[in-house]
């Protein structure tokens, strides 16, 4: 088990509709921990590190770009490959209400209700939702009406077809993006060339583009860049200046950064700053 000076949850929100905690890893144990067991179906949204999941012989990368599904009663066991730790934002959802939420073919024919998959690649408002949510929440600043509407609609983007991905791949390709995914995460500032990371991961910068592209329907460098713009939304309540949070997430300029933060989430970084309330 994790040891408790390593990891850390706190009740963000609990009402009969759902329950949101913010948890948070050091990460110092880098090998597989003991098998663990979610005594409840959650979504878990990781939104600050990275860390490896592992269902049997089935293992998951999670970073921001992702939701992962917590299936109650199904053993799992953590690792850190990469330094720093991670935070999630892990939601607790009423099982009749996720039950309607999830599309049926996500689901597996039981109960408590589980998921098919451990996860899904969602997009960048999901993304924008999950700093809403955890921004309000820790400041005190989202009611509780407005933060239960805001989860579910995280939950119903999440599950979408038109909103999310549900990546299928052989076990040797998803491996390869796997590790790609780890080089990525454990440097996010710094700017990758493509045979930058083909050589980190043992392949060609052909075969790398094209077997990403296949298992996560999108560009590796799009990825990267959604990986620093997550990123960017972790820390928006720390930042006054806007350029210098640019230049240390790797972006070029102050004008890059707003424009690449703009085409994600609709709104530069500044009035994502006033939407969540994190500056007057």
């Amino acid at each position: 088990m994790k040891l408790m000076s390593q990891f850390s949850s706190a009740l963000l929100l609990r009402t009969k509709t759902i329950a949101i905690r913010d948890v948070v890893c050091s990460g110092e144990c880098r090998h597989k921990s003991d098998e663990e067991c979610a005594h409840k179906t959650s979504l878990v949204y990781p939104y600050r590190g990275v860390f490896m999941r592992h269902v049997g012989r089935n293992d998951t990368v999670a970073e921001a770009n992702q939701v992962l599904f917590f299936n109650a009663s199904q053993g799992y066991r953590i690792s850190h490959p990469v330094e720093g730790g991670d935070a999630c934002l892990d939601l607790a959802i009423d099982e009749a209400l996720l039950a309607e939420l999830a599309p049926k073919e996500q689901l597996q024919s039981s109960i408590p209700v589980s998921f098919h998959r451990q996860r899904r690649r969602i997009d960048p408002r999901a993304q924008a939702l999950v700093a809403l949510l955890r921004h309000g929440l820790h400041r005190g600043a989202a009611e509780t009406l407005e933060a239960e509407t805001l989860a579910l609609t995280l939950v119903r983007r999440s599950l979408g077809e038109q909103t999310s991905h549900g990546a299928a791949a052989s076990v040797g390709r998803q491996k390869l993006v796997d590790r790609a995914k780890l080089v990525l995460s454990c440097d996010l500032s710094r700017r990758w060339t493509l045979s930058d990371v083909a050589a980190e991961v043992g392949v060609s910068p052909v075969y790398l583009t094209q077997v990403f592209q296949q298992v996560e329907a999108t560009p590796l460098y799009r990825y990267q860049l959604r990986l620093r713009l997550a990123r960017a939304l972790d820390l928006l309540g720390r930042y006054e200046d806007l350029t210098a949070l640019g230049l240390d997430l790797g972006f070029s300029s102050h004008s890059h950064f707003a424009s690449s933060f703009r085409q994600a989430f609709g709104q530069t970084p500044a009035e994502f700053q006033r939407a969540a309330r994190l500056r007057a």
